[in-house]
């Protein structure tokens, strides 16, 4: 199977290792994205989907002409219709195994990892064997964190085809979650070799390169990429990384803002242009920025702190005390959080929390009797 359609749109999932933490770079902060989409939208397979319309009229209880349209209608982008089509296959005729790895491919696109497995599972039972099962397999496992699980299937996959450039970039991914970056930087390099022209393995090596601070390798890898691919938006937040790195804030920050502009999803450059306004003391310019990111990702290191002093900074009391408040969830036994969140609340409701110290009033003196001096002899 074509490596374009296993090549993916990020989404947050895979957690970096402390080897990034290590380098300097917080693993909140700084992590590679390992979800995938397994389709890529193309007007062939609609086509062909489109025409198998009629056949499956003239013959509607055809199990294999709904298995067909599945696979046409998931290699077009149309995941529920083609879950729909498959199921109705599996009920007239549940014996091929190349039905449920089809299911398999439409509960991965869902995001529905375990279904997924398990229906790839009976697709094994089934007797069907391939690369693309192997390799779904090894990528939904990485998709969920199970990285040496991943690695597994992805060996099964290069042991029966050894070039295969998608499993040797999952394989590199995988290695990335394992804090294993020399192997991450080799498999990718491989995946690379067998396929130049691929900008998510070019993001990927340029987004690596700078958490371990490498700008001047990231610059390469983000500027060949942004060629094959110039509105690809983790491209120019590359680029724009390895400009922060080398302190160069205003070209970075313009940069960011292209990124926003071009990928709304994008959290990350979000994030940086957020540090920047909130650095500066502009707060009201900081928060939709921040609000957008911690939608995305609610592990961004400083996010929600942030967020809740740029309500503060602004007045708006009742969104800084909830802000406080998910902070305490996020942090249970923080004694500051816990303060903030009820002062702000209290703020919130009109109370005005005095901090001034108070002087303590001196304790009264103990009222006693005199002491009459005793006459001499008694």
């Amino acid at each position: 199977m074509a490596f374009s359609r296993f090549i993916f749109h990020l989404l947050p999932l895979l957690v970096l290792s402390g080897a990034l933490a290590s380098c300097g770079s917080s693993p909140d902060e700084e992590e590679p994205e390992t979800m995938v989409s397994l389709t890529s939208v193309q007007s062939g397979p609609k086509v062909q989907a489109e025409e198998l319309d009629g056949a499956i009229s003239r013959q509607p209880r055809n199990a294999s002409l709904y298995g067909r349209r599945a696979a046409f209608r998931l290699d077009a982008g149309q995941v529920e219709p083609a879950l729909m089509d498959i199921n109705r296959a599996l009920d007239l005729d549940d014996s091929p195994g190349e039905f449920y790895f089809t299911k398999a491919r439409a509960l991965r696109a869902q995001g529905k990892y375990q279904s997924a497995l398990a229906a790839a599972d009976v697709a094994s039972q089934k007797g069907y064997a391939s690369v693309e099962l192997n390799l779904l397999v090894g990528e939904t496992h990485l998709a969920a964190r199970h990285y040496q699980t991943a690695i597994d299937y992805l060996d099964r996959t290069l042991q029966q085809e050894p070039d295969h450039t998608a499993a040797l970039f999952y394989k590199g991914v995988a290695y990335i979650g394992l804090q294993d970056t020399v192997q991450a930087l080799d498999y990718l390099r491989a995946s690379l070799s067998r396929d130049p022209r691929q900008p998510e393995t070019l993001h990927q090596l340029a987004f690596l390169s700078n958490a371990f601070r490498q700008p001047a390798n990231a610059a390469i890898y983000a500027a060949r990429g942004l060629k094959l691919a110039p509105t690809y938006g983790p491209l120019w937040y590359d680029y724009g990384r390895q400009f922060e790195l080398q302190n160069q804030p205003d070209s970075a920050t313009r940069i960011y803002a292209r990124v926003v502009q071009l990928d709304t999803t994008f959290y990350r450059a979000d994030y940086r242009l957020a540090m920047v306004a909130f650095k500066n003391h502009k707060y009201g310019a900081a928060i939709p920025h921040l609000q957008r990111a911690l939608r995305r990702s609610s592990r961004l290191l400083g996010a929600r702190q942030m967020l809740a002093e740029s309500f503060e900074s602004l007045g708006r009391y009742q969104e800084a005390a909830d802000q406080y408040r998910l902070l305490v969830v996020e942090n249970p036994g923080n004694r500051h959080w816990t303060y903030k969140a009820w002062k702000v609340g209290n703020r919130a409701q009109g109370i005005i929390v005095d901090e001034r110290p108070q002087r303590t009033a001196a304790p009264a003196a103990e009222q006693l009797e005199p002491i009459s001096p005793l006459r001499p002899g008694l």
